[in-house]
């Protein structure tokens, strides 16, 4: 097991927590060549005693950021959120900026990415084409999941068990006509969006906006959504599904493909 807190002679400071070390140790035991664990094999890969291995697991799982089935441990997408500052701080963004700004331009129309942060998205890169909205959106934008295309994408990437408890959770408040508030409507409609691997979303955030969102993912799963705003009056269903989609999901793709190159997130375990 990696140690560190080390002081300029090698030794330990004062202030170093052995519990976190351990903590971190059994999260990272995890990785894509075993993302699934017994409590056997986590002891082994951390060098912790089974009895400690099992108290830091029941901890995590009481975290969220571990699932169980009674026999084997998996890591949840909550983990993510421990590198959540440097990736939208940093890494994202970076990668995405280009490619919102080719976007934006091919189609004329405001590009943005989102990562999913509790029951809301956040914009960490945005390019405008043009003022649609009432309300200003920059980098740290917040809005409900529910009304939007990008979290519409980012609820349909979550594991079962996170999406049932975000929907019997979260209120579904109403901010247009349009606006799902029936989480069984909700569930149905992300299992759509999974499905067809983009969504549309039609004036359900504000009156006269329709956009559209596709996912980015890493080898994790999906880790944020791109999405093309525009208003209804410039562009019909027809025209979005037609023109807009397409492109839409290639420049995801290209995002997706720096990402590989760059290796730019750094691995769970």
């Amino acid at each position: 097991m990696t140690t560190g807190g080390t002081d300029g002679d090698g030794q330990r400071g004062t202030h170093y927590v052995q519990s976190l070390e351990r903590g971190l140790a059994v999260i990272k035991a995890f990785d894509a060549e075993n993302p699934q664990l017994t409590l056997s094999d986590v002891a082994r890969r951390t060098g912790l005693t089974r009895a400690a291995a099992r108290r830091f697991l029941l901890t995590l799982t009481d975290l969220g950021y571990v699932r169980t089935d009674g026999k084997r441990f998996s890591l949840t997408a909550k983990v993510l959120e421990l590198g959540y500052s440097y990736l939208s701080s940093m890494t994202l963004p970076e990668v995405a900026q280009p490619h919102l700004e080719q976007l934006c331009a091919d189609v004329h129309e405001s590009s943005s990415i989102s990562v999913l942060d509790g029951p809301d998205i956040v914009y960490v890169a945005r390019v405008a084409a043009s003022r649609i909205m009432t309300v200003s959106i920059n980098v740290g934008t917040r809005f409900p999941a529910h009304a939007t295309s990008m979290g519409h994408v980012l609820l349909a990437g979550l594991p079962t068990a996170e999406l049932d408890a975000y929907l019997a959770h979260t209120p579904l408040t109403r901010l247009t006509a349009n606006t799902i508030t029936d989480p069984n409507i909700l569930r149905t409609t992300l299992e759509k969006v999974r499905a067809q691997g983009y969504s549309i979303v039609d004036q359900e955030l504000e009156e006269g906006l329709r956009s559209l969102a596709a996912p980015v993912r890493d080898r994790t799963g999906v880790i944020a959504a791109i999405n093309i705003s525009t208003h209804a009056s410039r562009r019909s269903i027809e025209s979005i599904r037609a023109e807009l989609i397409p492109r839409l999901q290639t420049a995801a793709q290209r995002i997706e493909q720096d990402l590989t190159a760059a290796e730019p997130i750094a691995r769970l375990g």
